[in-house]
C-alpha cells in the first residue's frame, strides 16, 4: 500500500468534521454579534484540525502498543495494530502534529491573551492523556468529557472569544451542544467496540453502562442540543437557527440502525450518520445566524 495512503488513513479525514464545526459555529456567532475576524478564525481552524490529527495518530499509537486495537476489531484498521507503521514513528509523528498545532494555537494569544496559552496546552495535554499517561481519559469512562468540553465547549468559547473580546452564556450552551453531537460520533465508535474494549479494560460508558443506556445517552444528547436551538431561539438569534432541528430529528431516527447494527459496514453507516448530522447542523445553525444579522 502506498505510503502517503497509509498516513492519510491513520489520520482519519472523516473526523475532521468534529474539528471544524465548533470553530464554524463560533466564528458565526462572531459575525452575528457583529465582530467577526477572518485572521484569527483560521488560526482557531488550524489549532483544531491539527489537535485532530494529532489525537487521532496518539490514539492509533497508544491504543496499537497497549494491544487495545486487533486485527478483529469491525472498525478500520490502525496502523500500528495492522504492523502497517512501527510503533515509534507514528508516536513520533503524534509528537510533531501536536508540537505543531501549539506553535500555531500559541499566536492567538495576540488576539485573546496569554490565558489562552493554558487553553492551548491543556488541549494538547488532553490529546495524549486521551489514550495515554497513567490514567487515560478514554480507558476510565472520561472520553466523553474530554470530547464535549474540547471540541465543544473550549472550542465554540475560545473561536468566539478571540475575535469578540467576551464570551457569553448563549455561546457556552452552543459550544456544549454541538459538544454533545460531536461526542455521538465517539459513542458510536465506543458503542461498535464494546466487545474488544471489555476485553481490553478500556472502560468506556458503553462498557460501564451498556449498550441500551448509550442509545438513550445518544438521543439525549440531540435533544439537548435541540433545547439549546429553542432557547437561542427565543432570545435575539431569530427562528432560522431553528434549520438545526432538521439534522437532529433525522440523527434521532438513526438510533433504531445503531441498535440493530451486526456487522462493519452497518457501523459504518451508522458512524457517517454521527458524523452527518455535525455536519448538517453546525452549517445550517451558522446559515441560521447569518440571516438572522
Amino acid at each position: 500500500m502506498d505510503n502517503s495512503k497509509i498516513w492519510i488513513e491513520a489520520s482519519r479525514p472523516k473526523t475532521l468534521p468534529a474539528a471544524v464545526a465548533p470553530v464554524l459555529l463560533g466564528t458565526a456567532m462572531s459575525f452575528q454579534a457583529g465582530s467577526m475576524q477572518t485572521i484569527p478564525a483560521l488560526i482557531c481552524l488550524g489549532f483544531a484540525v491539527l489537535v485532530q490529527v494529532g489525537t487521532n495518530l496518539a490514539n492509533d499509537y497508544l491504543d496499537g502498543v497497549k494491544g487495545t486495537d486487533t486485527k478483529l476489531r469491525l472498525g478500520p484498521r490502525r496502523a500500528v495494530a495492522s504492523g502497517l507503521v512501527v510503533p515509534e514513528k507514528m508516536k513520533c509523528a503524534a509528537i510533531a502534529v501536536l508540537t505543531a498545532s501549539f506553535c500555531l494555537g500559541s499566536s492567538l494569544i495576540a488576539f485573546g491573551g496569554w490565558w489562552l496559552l493554558i487553553v492551548g496546552i491543556s488541549s494538547v495535554s488532553c490529546a495524549w492523556l486521551y489514550t495515554g499517561g497513567p490514567y487515560p481519559l478514554a480507558y476510565n469512562g472520561l472520553g466523553d468529557i474530554f470530547v464535549i468540553l474540547f471540541f465543544g465547549i473550549v472550542a465554540v468559547a475560545c473561536t468566539y472569544y478571540v475575535q469578540v473580546g467576551n464570551i457569553t452564556l448563549d455561546v457556552v450552551l452552543l459550544g456544549l451542544s454541538i459538544g454533545l453531537i460531536v461526542n455521538n460520533i465517539l459513542l458510536v465508535n465506543n458503542y461498535r467496540d464494546f466487545e474488544e474494549d471489555r476485553k481490553a479494560n478500556k472502560r468506556t460508558l458503553v462498557v460501564l453502562f451498556g449498550r441500551r443506556m448509550a442509545e438513550k445517552q445518544y438521543v439525549g444528547s440531540l435533544l439537548i442540543a435541540g433545547v439549546v436551538l429553542g432557547w437561542l431561539a427565543l432570545k435575539d438569534y431569530g427562528v432560522f437557527i431553528l434549520l438545526g432541528w432538521l439534522p437532529l430529528l433525522w440523527g434521532s431516527m438513526q438510533v433504531g440502525k445503531l441498535a440493530y447494527a451486526d456487522g462493519s459496514e452497518a457501523y459504518l453507516v451508522s458512524l457517517k450518520g454521527a458524523a452527518l448530522v455535525v455536519v448538517f447542523h453546525s452549517l445550517l445553525v451558522s446559515v441560521g445566524l447569518l440571516l438572522t444579522v
